[in-house]
């Protein structure tokens, strides 16, 4: 793993939220108060496989009160929220992408749609029993001409994309927009669907209960792999890398 970085440059934190984040409201709280403190220009983005309207309900019941992102990529990196609005530049390039087309043709192979809390445009997802069953899948997506990328992780968890979509390349599309270069970008997570926004940030932390399905292909020498869980692990990866001087009081 390459070595600290020389703060106070700007810098991004793009960071999961399931069991990255969340998990011990307590290590949670100090997280905040910790980032709080921060110098101007660093910035805080949440990053999760969830659409917007699932990822606020949490932020509602669980955050502490006074949490603020600077952004929030949504939808396995289809939605991208600054403040209150969204960014046009990245959701109108999924308008025409048929989201629609690709639910109805996979549930014609017989495979259930994930709520449709957890669909978006850009992004559709399913349940799908194993590797064999996902060939079938891309292979009649294929047949129809439908350009996409997907993400198979968890126990059975398919998320088909749009081409342009995912985690990395809604981070790298938010560091630009806010004028910070990608060498200063840190991600945080601690599952197999985070492995793209590892490879693709300056830096990288795996939290203490982060899956063997992360730790055993993320770009080592980048990432720092945290004793802590949770948010807890966040804290420890951020102190460790420079990126916080030390942790609240």
């Amino acid at each position: 793993m390459s070595g600290k970085t020389d703060s106070p440059q700007p810098w991004l934190l793009v960071s999961d939220i399931d069991d990255t984040l969340t998990g011990n409201w307590q290590d949670l709280n100090r997280l905040w108060q910790s980032l709080k403190l921060r110098h101007e220009g660093a910035r805080l983005a949440l990053n999760s496989s969830r659409p917007a309207v699932s990822v606020d309900r949490t932020l509602a019941d669980y955050f502490p009160a006074d949490f603020t992102a600077d952004a929030i990529i949504t939808g396995l990196g289809t939605e991208i929220r600054l403040g209150r609005y969204w960014l046009e530049s990245w959701q109108t390039q999924f308008l025409d992408w048929p989201d629609r087309d690709v639910r109805r043709l996979v549930m014609e192979l017989g495979f259930p749609p994930h709520a449709d809390i957890f669909q978006t445009e850009g992004k559709a997802s399913f349940s799908v029993p194993g590797k064999v069953e996902v060939g079938r899948i891309l292979e009649r997506l294929e047949k129809e001409g439908i350009p996409l990328k997907y993400i198979y992780s968890g126990a059975s968890d398919l998320d088909i994309l749009a081409p342009g979509a995912g985690k990395d390349a809604a981070m790298r599309h938010l560091a630009d927009h806010l004028g910070i270069p990608m060498q200063n970008t840190v991600a945080a997570g601690d599952s197999g669907n985070d492995l793209a926004l590892f490879e693709a940030a300056g830096r990288a932390i795996a939290v203490g209960n982060a899956r063997e399905e992360l730790l055993a292909a993320m770009p080592r020498r980048k990432t720092y792999r945290a004793s802590a869980n949770h948010a807890a692990g966040v804290l420890e990866g951020l102190i460790e890398l420079g990126m916080l001087q030390q942790a609240a009081a």
